[in-house]
């Protein structure tokens, strides 16, 4: 009996192996992803490419255990079961082993979407599928620009929650996602070739309701501009009007529980500090910053229809707002959770060289250089009101950061978490998006080459016109004196026009002109900056961080013919506004010259075309303009 139980000792030997080789399964070798932001080369949708190269790790322990061995009568019987703690098909065919009729890759293991359910958001190695493939995500988490977000996934199907963003269907994140395959799903769990589809919970139920003024670019994420009427009539944009920007669902936060919101402060030496809003609110100065956000992408649609084609929304001139915001200063949060910076010889935290991360509940991440951040002058504000209210759930409850004079995107909502580090954030929005390129740079820029926008550059934008007699009682202030004109002038009479509209600069450099021309640019004259009641910056101080209202009232002379409109003919003209802030920056005269795939920053003179009828009464409508020139 020798001779049989040493086969039969070989035998158990031999299965007690790496299951990969009792099984057959061979894989080929695949890069290691990236698992913590690190300063490495960053790649498309904030995926690092490692340089090194791994075998990607077959998802769960496989041991072979023998259950039990039993001899009698000279005869030995083994029983021995290769368990798979991952899950792996269990069937009557050999587990991992493709069905006779799926001729789909057999050098990948098939796996049960029971068993992928099991890699839900919980585990230590969440799962999910796309199409009829399964994908290990453990190590994409942490490089996810989504952040933990994709974890909603976990344990099923990526495509219901991909279908909300249109950047999962570019051919790179198909690429990225394509590192982490594991297997196919199993044949029985097809239909068609693919999974039964999944109903998933709508994470966008819960936003809130929005003002109907608003002009909606897209519902799902909400992204929608102040109408041009409501923008520059006060100071202060409503809360309500304020424009929306956002990337996500909006995150929920009990408003009863909103003093127990937990901000997270890492520091570089590792110490950690916690902080609740009620903490925030009690322990640290108050303060109040007038300052004006704006989307990086604000008069993108300008670009679009004069440059050429941009990505993006396409913003017209309202993703901009003005508000008063409450909070305390992130300086003096910085300073008591520990961070000591470079004072002499003392080696310490360069303010010049490192850079302070912001990441929202939502996943959302951005950063700002340290030196802004600890500026005295900086203002940045970790803030919790808003035009004396609360933070609307749109703007960051229950808390944001805001930082004046730099992007919107900078001043992140639903702030969670701080980090002072030596790299810029590792996300998405701060590697991979708001950034400017030059007009000859296509579809494919140089990310790394490319600086994340901060400081914003001085723009200017017409938000009213009234034509004929509807000037003459509008607006005034600065232009020629209007007085004495009629709507229904002869053709070769002047017609009373007024406008009004915002300036604004980053950096904190105040606004020193608005020049206005009626005849497309080819003279100019001035506006009149508004004196608000109430001051633009703080009190001895050049820090401007609000934008400048303007006015002007003058005389449209001997506008061009139009082709007649049926039995009226219409006189058109372009105006055109542009600023100067006390740097002595101003405003390009074309987009072609600052145009960018992208459409970030588009700066260029606001030129809007102005018509008024030749004959019949004065507008009583809306202003009478046509679209933007």
């Amino acid at each position: 009996m020798a001779q049989p139980q040493s086969r039969l000792l070989s035998l158990l030997l031999e299965l007690g192996r790496p299951s990969r080789q009792c099984l057959g399964l061979t894989r080929t070798r695949r890069p290691r992803p990236w698992t913590r932001p690190l300063p490495l080369d960053l790649g498309h949708h904030g995926q690092t490419r490692s340089q090194s190269q791994s075998r990607p790790r077959i998802p769960g322990s496989r041991l072979a255990r023998p259950l039990g061995l039993v001899a009698g009568g000279g005869l030995l019987l083994t029983a021995f079961v290769v368990i798979y703690e991952s899950g792996f098909v269990q069937a009557s065919r050999p587990a991992g082993k493709a069905a006779p009729d799926d001729t789909r890759d057999r050098s990948l293991p098939r796996l049960r979407l029971a068993t992928v359910r099991e890699h839900d958001g919980r585990s230590a190695h969440p799962w999910v599928t796309h199409e009829d493939k399964v994908y290990d995500i453990t190590d994409w988490v942490a490089a996810h620009p989504g952040g933990d977000v994709i974890l909603r996934a976990a344990g099923g199907a990526l495509e219901p929650y991909w279908a909300m963003f249109a950047v999962h269907g570019q051919a790179y994140v198909r690429e990225i996602l394509d590192q982490y395959l594991i297997g196919l799903v199993d044949a029985a769990d097809l239909v068609d070739g693919r999974p039964r589809a999944e109903h998933v919970e709508d994470p966008f139920a819960a936003d809130p309701v929005r003002d109907g003024r608003l002009i909606t670019h897209t519902d799902r994420p909400r992204n929608a501009e102040t109408p041009s009427a409501e923008l520059a009539d006060r100071f202060l944009t409503p809360n309500e009007l304020f424009y929306v920007r956002n990337h996500m669902w909006v995150p929920v936060v009990d408003e009863a529980g909103a003093d127990d919101h937990a901000l997270t402060v890492e520091l570089p030496g590792g110490e950690v500090r916690r902080y609740s809003l009620a903490t925030l609110r009690t322990r640290f100065p108050v303060h109040r910053v007038a300052a004006t956000l704006q989307c990086s992408g604000n008069r993108r649609d300008d670009m679009s229809r004069h440059a050429g084609r941009t990505n993006g929304l396409q913003w017209g001139v309202g993703a901009i707002g003005n508000a008063e915001w409450e909070g305390v200063r992130l300086a003096d949060v910085l300073a008591d959770a520990g961070l000591r910076v470079a004072d002499g010889g003392r080696p310490a935290v360069d303010p010049d060289t490192y850079h302070v991360h912001f990441s929202g509940l939502e996943a959302y991440g951005a950063s700002i250089p340290l030196a802004k951040a600890l500026d005295p002058r900086g203002d940045v504000l970790l803030a919790f009101g808003m035009n004396g209210a609360p933070l609307p759930r749109d703007h960051g409850f229950p808390l944001r950061a805001v930082v004046p004079g730099h992007v919107a995107a900078r001043s992140v909502k639903w702030l969670s978490r701080i980090v002072v580090a030596e790299e810029e954030s590792p996300s998405q929005w701060q590697r991979r998006d708001y950034k400017s390129f030059g007009p000859n740079e296509g579809p494919a820029p140089d990310w790394d080459r490319a600086p994340a926008i901060q400081e914003m550059p001085v723009t200017s934008a017409i938000t009213r016109v009234w034509v004929g007699d509807r000037g003459r009682g509008h607006a005034a202030g600065a232009g020629a004196d209007a007085g004495g004109e009629r709507g229904g002038a002869a053709e070769d009479e002047p017609i009373a026009i007024a406008l009004q509209g915002y300036a604004y600069s980053g950096g904190g450099r105040a606004i020193t002109r608005v020049d206005v021309s009626l005849d497309g640019g080819r003279t100019w004259d001035q506006a009149e900056l508004v004196a608000e009641d109430r001051p633009t910056a703080p009190p001895g101080t050049q820090r401007h961080w609000t934008w400048r209202r303007w006015r002007y009232r003058g005389r449209l002379r001997a506008l061009p013919q139009d082709e007649p409109e049926g039995r009226a003919r219409r006189r058109c003209a372009t105006v055109v506004v542009k600023a100067t802030d006390a740097a002595y920056n101003t405003q390009p005269e074309t987009h072609a010259s600052v145009y960018n795939v992208r459409g970030n920053l588009a700066t260029a003179w606001h030129r809007v075309t102005v018509c008024a009828p030749c004959t019949g009464p004065p507008c009583t409508g809306p202003p009478c303009t046509g679209a933007d020139s």
